[in-house]
């Protein structure tokens, strides 16, 4: 991992020892870290030795993957006593694994608020982490949400938008940015990179968790994000410049800066000035026409523009091949919940506890055994899977060898459109 700054680059330098430990591996591991700190010791970026990265993959309390990490930590310190150990840890590894705590330093890779669970969820769970173990330094070595260029002013988990990437980042920044205990954060990734079996977002064969595309040529509004958190430099971003076409007589429209202040004018016409001490500026826009948008901070202005239009535009929307059902085909009642509501949310209600509990109750994992990958159904991938809509929790089921038809996610809708939602 690899962090850059004016005076150059801070590196996390880890050897490829990943996702399932390998009983006769433990040699290979052993020379692998001996050649990594031979090559490397006297490189100045290099701040910590990475053991190993999401190891724990199918289970954390092999004895023998145990004592490889403490050969390797070990190893590490008589090496080189000037840097600490650290690893990078999958998601639902409990927090009270021995594994843990064999390191100087610790992250975790969490995707709360893209693979399952909450945005809300990350903030909250570094805490517990830290009140549990207040010696152990904590970081965040894996967090993102792909985008690509697909647009909505109703932005959800999994469709893939720029906005809802940038409402993702925004939250994770203001999470994980003001918890001063960690050692540090990491986003996956800053560019599109390659990635053969992948398809997903419409584009096969790439991750498209980049804040810029894998071009170079477009940096996405959550790049400007991290901009307003991190730079100097002053600036102006407008958000949205290709979310042209809205349907909506107002629209949200979004402001990037590290300035305190900014304004924003519509068609010549200033809608107001506002500060954020967060850097996320948000206006209400009219829109009626073309409205010609000019966001201005001290002496710096962006420009963009909406249309309006009366209806959505499909080129901003995706249609994934393949899929049973879209998330905008599902019927949705006023007041009532659908395919498209959250797990936890209608698990919430007695009426949806009682319909998943009749449904689901032999098709889910159970607590305590494995998935398909070996993931094991711990209280964190319980909490991951309410974060999902009940029409995303197919694709998760899907890894456990579970597969729902379009007649049965029609019928369950049917039967969700009648359970009322609590009045908030």
């Amino acid at each position: 991992m690899i962090c850059v700054t004016k005076k150059g680059m801070v590196i996390w330098a880890e050897i490829p020892y990943i996702s399932q430990h390998m009983p006769g591996g433990r040699e290979n591991t052993v020379s692998q870290m001996k050649e990594l700190i031979t090559q490397n010791y006297n490189h100045p970026s290099i701040v910590v030795w990475g053991l190993s990265n999401e190891i724990t993959m199918k289970g954390d309390s092999d004895p023998d993957l145990l004592e490889n990490h403490h050969i390797l930590n070990d190893l590490c310190h008589e090496m080189d006593k000037t840097r600490p150990t650290t690893m990078a840890a999958v998601s639902p590894c409990p927090i009270d694994s021995p594994y843990i705590q064999i390191p100087d330093t610790v992250s975790y890779n969490h995707y709360f608020g893209w693979y399952g669970g909450d945005t809300t969820m990350n903030g909250p769970w570094f805490d517990n982490f830290h009140k549990t173990h207040p010696t152990i330094p904590i970081g965040c070595s894996e967090y993102g949400c792909e985008a690509l260029n697909w647009h909505t002013s109703k932005p959800v988990q999994g469709d893939y938008t720029e906005e809802y990437q940038a409402f993702y980042h925004e939250e994770l920044i203001k999470q994980l940015f003001t918890r001063k205990y960690m050692w540090a954060t990491h986003v996956w990734n800053m560019f599109d990179f390659g990635a053969d079996a992948r398809a997903e977002g419409g584009e096969n064969g790439q991750n498209h968790k980049g804040l810029v595309t894998f071009d170079r040529k477009y940096k996405k509004d959550s790049f400007y994000a991290y901009k307003a958190w991190l730079s100097d430099d002053p600036f102006v971003h407008l958000c949205g410049k290709r979310y042209i076409d809205r349907v909506e007589d107002v629209t949200k429209v979004t402001v990037y800066s590290n300035l305190p202040e900014v304004e924003l004018f519509a068609n010549g016409e200033s809608l107001g000035k506002k500060t954020a001490e967060d850097h996320f500026f948000y206006f209400d826009v009219p829109n009626a026409g073309e409205t010609k948008l000019v966001a201005v901070a001290g002496e710096h202005k962006d420009e963009g523009m909406i249309r309006k239009v009366e209806e959505f535009n499909p080129a901003y929307r995706l249609q994934e091949k393949g899929a049973i059902l879209n998330w905008f085909d599902i019927t949705e009642v006023e007041g009532y919940f659908s395919l498209n509501d959250k797990m936890s949310d209608i698990m919430a209600t007695m009426k949806g506890k009682l319909l998943f509990a009749t449904m689901f109750a032999k098709m889910m994992p159970k607590k305590g055994e494995k998935m398909m990958g070996g993931f094991e159904m711990n209280d964190t991938m319980m909490g991951m899977l309410g974060g999902f809509t009940v029409l995303r929790l197919p694709g998760m089921m899907g890894m456990a060898g579970i597969n729902l038809t379009k007649e049965q996610l029609l019928d369950l809708n049917a039967k969700l459109n009648k359970i009322k939602k609590p009045n908030k």
